[in-house]
């Protein structure tokens, strides 16, 4: 289906063209000031230039060529030279009945489907998931889940940090508590244990005090880069660690991404990118754009017309190490070797925004990616807390996300056990529910790249622009239907010209759908998703509290509004899986 939006510009091409105007000059955008207009056409201020006239005169000619039309109930000029249109109430009914009657609630699907990789979640291996890797699992998850309703082939890549120098600092620190293991006797022949010497309780309290230790033992220090390089060598004892270390921590960390509703397609990490870092440093060198600098080997990505200065790339330390950018550049390789991918979304927090400037003009500079394919960076601010500073415990330490959670789900346990409208068999369920809702919620609806303030009141309550207020919305509608009993008939059901202004809206809002989510995936900004929620929700209550549904006497009235609360409540529910939530069956 074509957006409405796109429907007004076809239906004043006409006007445009009768009156000696290019359809090029045409620009419809929905109207921020409702009282005015629903619908503005700015196509006479950029029209004004190329034909020596003024806004307001283009404007008052192209209006009057327009007003015979049937899909505009008010078609009028305004200073300077606005087009403002309100859309016929009979033509409004038929597109949202369409609407209803589409499988994707009048989205047109991308007629060439890319390959995308986004990669997201970027956890550390050994390490519990905190506070901080939230934003960039919940942003990333949802814009793989838009990307996959737009019709594309998407691929998400959690990337996990598996390859580095904490992996000598647990080896270490094992070796020190329990020396007597075979993976330290250099004399020992046999098959090393399938069975972890630690658990992943053990694994997180090993990690902290090795990192610990190294910051105070220089000897310790040295022995756990020792460890490292001996590992990325290939020393078996100590690969046979780093393979329990990755079982141990992947089970965990799949648990706990399980539990905010994020899942990965491909749960690579940086190990996987190191077979191809020789052929890499090899090819930078033949073409000639690598070179050393202070004993660092390193590829300018400074470009002509650059704003300001960016520094090299460094892709090899001067000790002979890889670097981030180094297994960036090689995962790319891999990226490309395995899926060609039209298009790599990085959704990581945005304080690395230089690092992946250079990675990404590197990889286009040494032909590693096409020079054509888009390459996003969708940098996330901070999650703070209220006094302004980072999010910590009351101890100051850093929150793991699973005690996040379980903090959210227990402040709404108490909310619904208060309130006692949920059957106390479904409570804990629709706690879970409501709490993740009201977490994602509360970090979704800001924009990705700024910073914002978490606060756990706020963000469970069922009123104003939070998830629970979303999900009481849905749930309001349900009950109606319940009680209604509309089941398949719905669907027979025939949505009506709006009979007030608050059900014009709820249609109007409803049409929207197909804007809001080609929008949020084109500018990778899926808070667009969340306003647009927000407004039909409201536009929904201000409908529900203008009109008595289940007490209306005309039948074939009462009948439309069902099928058009019908309509809000699937393209609420479909917006809120876009973004990786569910809504319950009573609140």
């Amino acid at each position: 289906m074509k957006k409405i939006v796109d429907l007004i510009i076809e239906e004043l091409t006409p006007a445009f063209e009768a009156c000696g105007y290019d359809r090029q000059y045409i620009r419809v955008t929905r109207s921020n000031r409702p009282d005015l207009c629903e619908f503005q056409c700015n196509g006479a201020m950029a029209a004004a230039k190329a034909y020596k006239k003024k806004p307001i005169e283009i404007a008052g000619e192209v209006t009057e060529r327009a007003k015979g039309s049937r899909m505009f109930s008010e078609i009028s000029a305004a200073l300077p030279g606005f087009i403002n249109i309100r859309l016929d109430p009979d033509y409004l009914a038929e597109y949202t009945g369409a609407v209803a009657g589409d499988g994707k609630y009048g989205l047109e699907t991308a007629a060439q489907p890319e390959t995308i990789i986004v990669d997201y979640g970027g956890a550390n291996v050994a390490k519990p998931l905190h506070v901080g890797h939230l934003r960039s699992a919940v942003i990333g998850e949802s814009m793989k889940r838009i990307g996959r309703y737009m019709g594309h082939h998407v691929i998400g890549d959690v990337h996990l940090g598996d390859w580095g120098l904490q992996m000598g600092l647990i080896i270490e620190e094992l070796r020190d508590r329990q020396p007597e293991l075979p993976y330290f006797d250099e004399s020992f022949e046999g098959e090393f244990p399938q069975e972890a010497p630690f658990t992943i309780s053990e694994l997180e309290e090993i990690y902290p005090a090795a990192s610990e230790k190294s910051k105070k033992d220089e000897a310790f220090r040295e022995r756990a880069q020792q460890a490292t390089l001996k590992l990325q060598s290939g020393y078996p004892p100590f690969r046979a660690i780093w393979e329990h270390i990755m079982s141990v921590s992947l089970a965990d960390l799949k648990k706990n991404y399980a539990n905010l509703n994020v899942s990965f397609d491909l749960w690579k990490g940086e190990s996987d990118a190191q077979s191809y870092i020789p052929g890499l440093i090899a090819d930078l060198v033949d073409k000639g754009l690598a070179y050393e600098s202070e004993g660092a080997l390193v590829v300018d990505i400074a470009k002509e017309g650059d704003a300001k200065e960016y520094p090299p790339c460094i892709v090899r330390k001067s000790d002979g190490a890889a670097l981030y950018a180094t297994s960036d550049l090689a995962t790319l390789i891999e990226r490309e070797k395995d899926f060609k991918p039209d298009r790599y979304i990085y959704v990581v927090d945005k304080r690395q925004e230089l690092h992946f400037i250079q990675v990404f003009r590197a990889a286009k500079k040494a032909g590693i990616v096409k020079e054509e394919t888009p390459m996003a960076f969708l940098g996330f601010g901070t999650m703070n807390s209220k006094d302004g500073g980072p999010f910590k415990t009351r101890d100051g330490g850093v929150m793991r996300l699973e005690t996040l959670i379980n903090e959210i789900v227990k402040a709404v346990y108490k909310k619904i056990e208060e309130k006692q409208k949920v059957p106390e068999n479904e409570r804990q369920r629709t706690a879970q529910i409501i709490g993740l809702a009201a977490l994602k919620y509360g970090d979704l609806s800001n924009q990705a790249t700024k910073d914002y303030v978490f606060d756990i009141d706020r963000f469970i309550s069922f009123e104003g622009n939070t998830g629970p207020h979303i999900q009481y919305t849905i749930v309001r509608i349900k009950s109606i239907l319940e009680k209604y009993g509309a089941g398949e008939d719905a669907e027979m059901m025939r949505i009506l010209p709006a009979g007030s202004a608050t059900e014009k809206e709820l249609q109007l809002k409803l049409c929207g759908f197909s804007e809001a989510v080609e929008s949020a995936f084109i500018e990778t900004a899926p808070h667009k998703i969340c306003q647009y929620m927000a407004a039909v929700a409201d536009a929904f209550n201000d409908f529900y509290q203008e009109n008595k549904i289940l007490a209306e006497e005309d039948k074939k009235r009462q009948a439309g509004w069902i099928r058009l609360i019908t309509l809000a409540k699937d393209i609420l529910n479909t917006c809120m899986d876009l973004l990786g939530m569910d809504s319950p069956e009573h609140m």
